[in-house]
């Protein structure tokens, strides 16, 4: 039912309102097997059509996945049309190896890098700097910026990075990355557009002023999806684990119900003057793509 305020109509449907001016980027992660590699490029050619503002690549807890990330990063940058970002750690290298790899990526054309901390192999491993490596994210930006004019994104956590002391430390540690030259921040996934939006409170106050991207993560297993956010400090909403309660043998309903709450969430977002969204696709197009179609992010040439 249509409400009336100051002789307007006004519209209470989430999604009546047409999205404008939207920026989307993909995230994927490098393929093991030669199935997950055609998984892979059967997702980015369909996401390819939406145009986004680049695809990122993943890189392997410890650095494990480097010739993998490289390999799919070159290939991207050499086959489609697509903007390709590779990340970049810390972890488990020395300068002169990290700085040799962003070289590469450099002289290859490759000129984002997502540079990240990175994780330690094992998980639950606390985090410890290479004898003669960059010590922390902050320090990697640095380092490549001196190498070359890279456009680099850095990390940010709404809800703190389990190995921060407190919000606040969360927040210099981000301007820190800020301040050595990053171009914009990306956030790990939430469910909870507050829990975003009282972050950015905090970002401004810093004195912070880059694009803070949030990054949207579709869940349809939620089992999954609630391993790992209890291992990464993102919480889970009760209406969510309500919403997938009893949908365990039937994929179908759960793909469209994680279109839903995931549409929703970007919406919502976008009421609050958020334009730019960074989807964790899990290498998979269907929901990205579903999600992107209600934002009102089509094909060229397809009516909006």
């Amino acid at each position: 039912m249509k409400k009336y305020e100051d002789n307007k109509i006004v519209e209470p449907n989430l999604f009546a309102t047409q999205a404008k001016d939207i920026e989307v980027s993909f995230e994927f992660f490098p393929p093991k097997t030669e199935e997950m590699e055609k998984t892979l490029w059967q997702s980015l050619r369909k996401l390819e059509s939406l145009r986004p503002s680049m695809v990122s690549v993943t890189y392997g807890a410890g650095g494990s996945t480097r010739e993998r990330t490289h390999s799919t990063v070159s290939r991207i940058l050499k086959e489609t049309a697509l903007t390709p970002a590779a990340h970049l750690t810390c972890v488990g290298s020395s300068r002169d190896e990290v700085d040799e790899v962003a070289r590469a990526y450099y002289d290859a054309g490759v000129k984002h890098i997502v540079a990240l901390r990175g994780d330690m192999p094992t998980i639950g491993q606390a985090y410890r700097a290479h004898n003669h490596g960059y010590s922390n994210a902050a320090d990697l930006v640095e380092g490549l910026k001196k190498i070359g004019d890279f456009d680099i994104s850095v990390a940010a956590y709404p809800e703190t990075h389990p190995d921060s002391a407190n919000v606040d430390a969360d927040i210099d540690n981000l301007k820190r990355k800020i301040d050595a030259g990053a171009d914009r921040a990306i956030t790990q996934y939430f469910f909870d557009v507050d829990v975003y939006f009282r972050f950015m409170d905090k970002v401004l106050a810093a004195g912070i002023d880059v694009p803070i991207v949030p990054g949207i993560m579709p869940v349809t297993n939620f089992k999954m999806a609630k391993s790992f956010s209890d291992r990464c400090g993102t919480s889970i909403p009760d209406w969510l684990e309500r919403l997938f309660n009893g949908l365990e043998n039937t994929p179908d309903i759960r793909r469209h119900v994680a279109s839903m709450v995931t549409a929703e969430l970007c919406l919502r977002l976008y009421q609050g003057g958020v334009k730019n969204y960074h989807f964790y696709t899990l290498n998979r197009s269907e929901l990205t793509y579903t999600i992107c179609h209600i934002l009102g992010i089509r094909p060229e040439g397809d009516i909006k």
